[in-house]
């Protein structure tokens, strides 16, 4: 289906073509028509479908024909760079047309938080917030949002698992009752279908391939212990086969160890973790963007929230604990039906949880056979912690001078 069908406005459909959009991916040729039609909607479509185009062209075509726009839209997301990012791509989208955007997030200083007080009160077509200082705003009394026709919430899910239910409830009391309600969620949990009937207006339901990783990605997985982790990743990075990586870790912690280890060999890469400012942050992410930026470390905050073609690696140093997740970094290469290679390396206390992962994706990841200098080095065994089995499954040191008793 081509876009010319939707019939959008004409300024609005040369940016589209500016932005080089050819046809619309199924959750753009589903959405659209009943976004269009004024229905609330659930869907559900994994990162890089085209999601963020399929409900932003539909509501900014009816922007763009409205009468009374102050504060028309509202797009809730869980992180500032997911919410960057839709800023940027409404920007773009907008490049000839006469629709404002405003993005809302924390981590700025006094001057950011006013001005944002500023840009609300004058009123934007579209407001991108986290939950979280968007209700610092609307608390503060500075934001109205009585005239609103369009709440969109992209990544429910992420936001659930953030723990903004409560902020999020908060905001919608702020909303006029009649709004078209858009949700948009990688799963459909339970936690997602009780929220969406609170808030949600008889929706229509898409689902678009929930967990299916895209076929161009060359999936691989290495049986490894932890203590041989570093020097693979050194052995795949020396190759220089890569030109633009993502390495996903469980912990900001290990983010940082891995930062310090490359930057002891030499190999040029940056960590990307909460404990950094958000002027640095954003600059970490332009060098990746531009290619001035190889490897970029980070945790789960970046599966869902950034938005880069080309990249032709991720790996996995840790085993994601949700088997979704690992579809989502997975899906930050591979994009738009180019190809990728997505390495994870699987200890002995993740192998279960991989499992898991073939049984959702319902395929078998092929086990590659560590490099000789990888699988030589010596691991040195650590005693294991003992758990105690009255002790509900948490883990206990046994002492010498005292031990368990006997169970009866």
């Amino acid at each position: 289906m081509n876009f010319n069908d939707f019939n959008f406005n004409p300024d609005l459909y040369e940016g589209l073509m500016a932005m080089g959009y050819k046809s619309a991916t199924p959750i753009q040729e589903q959405a659209i028509p009943v976004i269009l039609e004024n229905h609330d909607l659930i869907a559900c479509a994994q990162t890089g479908t085209g999601k963020t185009a399929s409900y932003l062209l539909p509501v900014m075509d009816k922007i763009s024909r409205a009468a009374d726009r102050h504060n028309n839209t509202l797009i809730l997301a869980p992180t500032r760079e997911l919410a960057q990012q839709i800023d940027l791509q409404v920007e773009a989208l907008a490049y000839f047309t006469n629709i404002s955007s405003l993005a809302v997030y924390g981590g700025g200083d006094g001057i950011a938080y006013e001005q944002q007080k500023r840009s609300m009160r004058e009123g934007v077509d579209i407001i991108i917030a986290t939950p979280g200082r968007l209700m610092a705003h609307l608390s503060s009394g500075a934001l109205k949002l009585q005239h609103l026709q369009h709440l969109i919430l992209d990544e429910a899910d992420r936001m659930l698992d953030m723990g903004f239910y409560d902020d999020i409830m908060r905001i919608v009391s702020y909303l006029p009752k009649k709004r078209q309600t858009l949700l948009f969620s990688a799963t459909m949990a339970p936690k997602i279908r009780k929220m969406a009937g609170t808030i949600l207006h008889e929706p229509k339901q898409i689902t678009i391939s929930i967990a299916k990783p895209a076929e161009g990605i060359n999936q691989q997985a290495y049986n490894i212990h932890d203590q041989q982790k570093q020097a693979l990743l050194t052995e795949i990075f020396k190759a220089d086969q890569y030109k633009s990586s993502i390495i996903f870790a469980s912990t900001k912690e290990k983010v940082k160890a891995l930062h310090k280890a490359f930057k002891g060999l030499g190999i040029k890469a940056e960590p990307f973790h909460s404990d950094l400012g958000q002027k640095e942050r954003e600059d970490i992410l332009l060098a990746f963007k531009n290619r001035r930026l190889p490897i970029l470390i980070g945790t789960d905050v970046l599966s869902r929230g950034i938005d880069v073609e080309g990249i032709d690696l991720v790996i996995n140093y840790d085993v994601p604990h949700d088997p979704a997740d690992y579809v989502h970094r997975i899906g930050r290469t591979a994009r738009a039906a180019t190809t990728g290679t997505a390495i994870t390396l699987v200890n002995g206390r993740d192998k279960r949880k991989f499992d898991n992962i073939e049984k959702l994706i319902e395929k078998e990841v092929p086990r590659i056979p560590l490099p000789e200098a990888v699988a030589a080095i010596e691991i040195k065994h650590v005693e294991e912690k003992k758990t105690h089995p009255k002790n509900n499954g948490k883990k206990k040191v046994w002492s010498k001078k005292k031990k368990p008793k006997p169970s009866v």
